[in-house]
């Protein structure tokens, strides 16, 4: 039977590092540090993000800077938004919370916010640097999965590693950071064939394809580290990820619960990426 990995301690340990971090540097440089989140529209998922890292920010002593941009903000506008927030000395960090509305540029957006200030880790310089291993932030879930792997004491070098999922924003950077830990890492998706095989043979599989209940335990090898990101909502209302959660925890050594996770890693490692911001660009390190 699998250890339950809880990410709700793991991210309120990485939380108590941040704070008190931030209180130091405070204290003995002077040093503030502020996050804008930009939202555009009413989604409620969006809505609940936000306000989950305005308290977050609290929680850790950040200023929050709340834009709340009306549904019919052209793309031009919210452009202009991003370069006013490029130029603020109080904010460090800048999180544009997607998805947008389908008349705005998501890659535009993106690419606008200063590379320096992009605490998500998406603009096109921050990704490569993330391939080169050269990087200053890395992607929040990416980042908190590692968190949590390292908080089972695995050591992943030599460690076949499986990702299933090639998103830009989990599958492809999580690939890259199991990679620069000296793990075998083999990239699955909707087009792999024998996946079933093919995830058999994982020591640390990542599962984040957006599908509930997609891998059961007879897919998992018996030992396997199993971190699943997926977030999906049955008919029923409940919340559940994309492994079948009972079948796997019988063949797993240990595995992340949805909810409770991989989820309250990805704020505590933005709160974690935006420290890093202000201190690079107040020139300690």
């Amino acid at each position: 039977m699998a250890q339950i990995i809880d990410g709700k301690a793991v991210s309120a340990a990485v939380k108590n590092e941040v704070a008190e971090e931030a209180a130091r540097l405070r204290d003995e440089k002077g040093l503030k540090v502020g996050l804008a989140v930009v939202i555009v529209g009413n989604n409620p998922a969006s809505r609940v993000y936000v306000n989950n890292k305005k308290k977050a920010c609290e929680a850790v002593g950040f200023q929050s800077f709340e834009y709340a941009l009306d549904e019919s903000t052209t793309q031009e506008q919210l452009l202009d938004l991003v370069n006013v927030l490029n130029r603020d000395d109080r904010v460090n960090g800048i999180l544009v919370q997607l998805p947008l509305p389908k008349h705005i540029d998501e890659k535009a957006v993106i690419n606008a916010i200063s590379p320096d200030k992009d605490v998500d880790a998406f603009h096109p310089i921050n990704v490569g640097k993330i391939m080169i291993g050269e990087y200053s932030f890395l992607p929040c879930t990416p980042a908190g999965v590692m968190r949590l792997i390292e908080s089972t004491g695995t050591d992943i070098t030599g460690k076949q590693c499986v990702v299933i999922g090639r998103s830009n924003i989990v599958g492809k950077p999580q690939a890259m950071l199991l990679l620069q830990k000296n793990g075998t890492v083999t990239i699955c998706h909707s087009k792999t064939k024998n996946l079933k095989e093919v995830c058999l043979g994982a020591d640390i599989l990542v599962v984040a394809i957006g599908r509930a209940n997609f891998v059961t335990g007879d897919m998992i090898k018996e030992g396997a580290v199993v971190i699943d990101v997926g977030m999906n909502r049955l008919d029923n209302g409940k919340l559940c990820g994309d492994v079948e959660f009972e079948s796997a925890e019988k063949k797993a050594s240990f595995i992340t619960p949805v909810p409770g996770g991989v989820g309250p890693m990805t704020i505590a490692m933005l709160m974690k990426n935006t420290l890093t911001a202000a201190k690079q660009q107040a020139g300690i390190e």
